[in-house]
């Protein structure tokens, strides 16, 4: 690993600080220095693409304009705010920090990353984000894009897929920090790594900072940051149940012992439910078919006859489990009340009203696209 003076240091921040006065992203968070708008873009722009984040982000301050806004805020109302952006713990961890800085803090923020990781859902990172860019905090933030970059610059080979790598990077980064401009400079890390340092295609002999880079230097910026691969997401499959009666679709919302709790879908039905874990033979569709219907007209008095939809499972991916949805169909003449089903009938220009997951997204795609088809 590469290590810099006292003057080298001071040259990359004035070279880094003067190519982000002219060329730095305008982001809607950034036209000011509130903790409330850099928290909320920070927990958005986790796992999530900047440009798929702006609309979200406008939409969500419109809706709550101020932390007290959120805090107050009704579940649903917050879910359908957040529908689209995934990984939906986020959500509700914001507003339960929120209610800490309303009810706790009396709308007073921590100031320092040590005491805003007190607030949930807020880690190292986002807690050195938002000390840094709304309180002048001298501290890294180290992110995805911190570890590319400095690990570039420096040549630095420790493997950022191990937790304890993240305290060396924050060592070696601390003395770096411009004790000026600290929010300045974690941002300006930020749009390096998407820009010239990026993941994919990176661009180092034109980067502002190409003179620091160790690695460009020596032909092998290929090789940082060393990152050990994570196992495949797990393959769990469903059968999407999509179950329409004159009063509409049947939906259910998911439980909090559940992936996305609060949200709304189809009936979703785990296929490892519908078959004996001690059978020799390999399970059918036709076999699966005949336990749900007896499974729905025995347990929930809902006499639904399923047929599969036809084409390729709707698949979707989440963090350690990728979904494969093979979806089902079942119309009833008449619409039998739901006793003993948890769920409720919703009319179709109804269901977009209510907080939906992606997954579900795709259901209702896939459906209409074939009921369109249909009627060709």
């Amino acid at each position: 690993m590469e290590t810099w003076s006292t003057a080298t240091i001071q040259a990359f921040r004035h070279a880094l600080l003067t190519w982000y006065d002219q060329e730095g992203r305008d982001l809607p968070w950034r036209h000011d220095h509130d903790p409330y708008h850099v928290w909320v873009s920070e927990i958005m722009l986790q796992q999530t693409q900047v440009n798929t984040v702006i609309p979200y982000y406008q939409r969500f301050m419109a809706a709550f304009p101020t932390v007290t806004a959120l805090a107050r805020a009704s579940e649903p109302d917050l879910l359908k705010a957040w529908q689209g952006l995934g990984y939906y713990s986020r959500a509700r961890n914001l507003q339960r920090a929120a209610r800490q800085i309303v009810d706790d803090y009396h709308e007073e923020w921590p100031r320092t990353a040590a005491s805003l990781q007190d607030l949930s859902g807020i880690g190292p990172y986002t807690a050195s984000a938002i000390a840094s860019i709304a309180f002048g905090q001298v501290v890294p933030a180290v992110d995805g894009n911190a570890f590319r970059v400095f690990a570039r610059l420096l040549k630095i080979d420790a493997d950022i897929a191990q937790p304890k790598t993240r305290q060396l990077f924050t060592e070696i980064i601390q003395p770096i920090v411009d004790p000026q401009r600290p929010g300045d400079f974690n941002q300006a890390i930020m749009d390096l790594g998407s820009s010239y340092m990026t993941a994919q295609k990176s661009d180092p002999a034109h980067s502002p900072v190409r003179a620091f880079d160790a690695s460009w230097r020596t032909g092998t910026v290929d090789q940082y940051p060393v990152k050990t691969k994570k196992p495949r997401p797990k393959l769990v499959p469903y059968y999407g149940l999509i179950i329409h009666a004159p009063a509409g679709y049947l939906l259910v919302q998911r439980t909090r012992q559940q992936m996305l709790a609060g949200y709304w879908s189809y009936p979703l039905v785990p296929q490892a439910e519908l078959q004996d874990p001690e059978a020799t033979a390999p399970a059918t569709l036709t076999a699966d078919l005949a336990t749900l219907h007896q499974r729905w007209a025995a347990d929930y008095q809902i006499p639904a006859t399923f047929a599969p939809l036809g084409g390729a499972p709707v698949s979707h991916t989440y963090t350690h489990q990728r979904w494969q949805v093979k979806l089902l169909v079942a119309t009833l003449t008449k619409t039998p009340p739901l006793t003993f089903y948890p769920g409720k009938w919703v009319p179709a220009a109804e269901i977009a009203a209510l907080p939906l997951p992606k997954v579900q997204e795709k259901m209702m795609t896939r459906w209409a696209q074939r009921q369109a088809a249909a009627k060709q």
